[in-house]
């Protein structure tokens, strides 16, 4: 397979590496699981939440800096566990696509290979979580095994979306839910976390200041999901200007062909150019909600203010709301600058994570939890 995209054949499965290089590949996973299950417990699941953090907004960079095919097969690069063995087959795809700017170089194949090391021992952290909730649960029947199997269940689903991404040859929706399937992961991760730790003092708050909470989070996903639509179709310059779009606040958008989830990347599902109306469609959609997104999370931020506990969380979450609404702008108004749209993925990752650890704080048990041995 080439660095090709028009020229590739998506397939749904693949597994490129040969015995000697999944040996490899298995040997750094048992290591990781080794070490993982010599490690104090609240660091691993620390150590979980902030390689989930880091991981999700590295994505953010392989998509933005198009080295998604940087390494056209799955698991490995060319056949090979690292791009340096692949520089060979990397060299050849470089030629034949006519110069570094298409979708191999060797730059972009480290990148796409970092995004999978990380990946993947962020897998085998959870499965070592697993492995040790469940040896705990032996002794003690009281440690719950649901979050953990469901960390499991959920990151090897996230390693088949992966896969996806580069054999479906960047189908915007299999991208999109591959991101959305790193946030998620964060949101479980977040919450495992803070289930382990008993040095943040919970509040019984309201039933409204818990609703908003939880209507704020899910509204962040929903915007996290049309930010990475709008990553995954390039509809980031489809509107030029902020707050106007191309001059005006009613531009031209089809909506139709603009949210048709299953289709191919630049096409219509008949196989038509997607249009720049559909793009600006896209564009525009995302910032329409921005708009209603700002104003909830703010409701849920007064709400929050209203506890002591929770006041400098809800602080926290304003300024953070503040910066990635000027991020979104000067993204913009700058045209796409590398280091701005990244600062704009990691930024909402961190609201994600903050409004996480808001709605569990802000909802008191009703009676104590039994945490894993430290």
């Amino acid at each position: 397979m080439t660095g090709n995209l028009s020229t590739a054949v998506p397939t749904v499965w693949s597994f490129s590496l040969h015995a000697v290089q999944a040996a490899m590949w298995l040997g750094g996973l048992l290591f990781v699981l080794f070490a993982a299950l010599r490690m104090r417990w609240p660091k691993l699941v620390a150590l979980l939440v902030f390689l989930t953090l880091d991981l999700v907004m590295f994505g953010a960079f392989v998509r933005l800096t198009d080295a998604g095919l940087g390494c056209p097969d799955w698991p490995g690069c060319y056949g090979h566990f690292t791009p340096a063995q692949a520089h060979v087959q990397i060299g050849q795809a470089v030629a034949e696509q006519g110069g570094t700017q298409g979708n191999v170089s060797p730059f972009k194949a480290w990148v796409e290979m970092i995004h999978r090391y990380v990946a993947t021992i962020i897998g085998a952290l959870i499965v070592a979580m697993a492995v040790r909730a469940a040896l705990t649960r032996r002794r003690r029947n009281s440690v719950r095994l649901g979050l953990p199997l469901l960390l499991v269940a959920w990151v090897v689903l996230q390693g088949l979306f992966g896969a996806w991404t580069v054999t479906l040859l960047l189908k915007p929706l299999i991208v999109t839910l591959h991101l959305m399937g790193g946030i998620i992961l964060l949101v479980f991760a977040a919450w495992f976390w803070m289930r382990n730790r008993d040095d943040l003092p919970r509040v019984r708050a309201g039933s409204t200041t818990r609703a908003l909470l939880w209507l704020a989070l899910l509204a962040t996903l929903w915007q996290v999901f049309l930010g990475g639509w709008v990553s995954t179709n390039y509809a980031a310059l489809a509107c030029s200007g902020f707050p106007t779009c191309n001059g005006t606040l009613h531009p031209q958008a089809d909506w139709l062909h603009g949210f048709t989830f299953w289709r191919n990347l630049g096409e219509n599902p008949d196989g038509s150019a997607i249009t720049l109306q559909a793009l600006v469609a896209i564009q525009w959609g995302h910032r329409l909600f921005a708009l209603a997104l700002a104003v909830i999370v703010g409701a849920a931020c007064v709400a929050m203010a209203r506890y002591a506990e929770l006041r400098r969380l809800a602080l926290q979450i304003a300024l953070l709301l503040a910066v990635q609404i000027t991020l979104g702008a000067a993204v913009v108004i700058f045209a796409h600058p590398l280091l701005l749209a990244v600062a704009h993925n990691g930024v909402a990752a961190l609201l994600v994570l903050l409004l996480t650890i808001s709605v569990y704080r802000a909802g008191a048990p009703r009676q104590a939890h039994l945490t894993m041995d430290r």
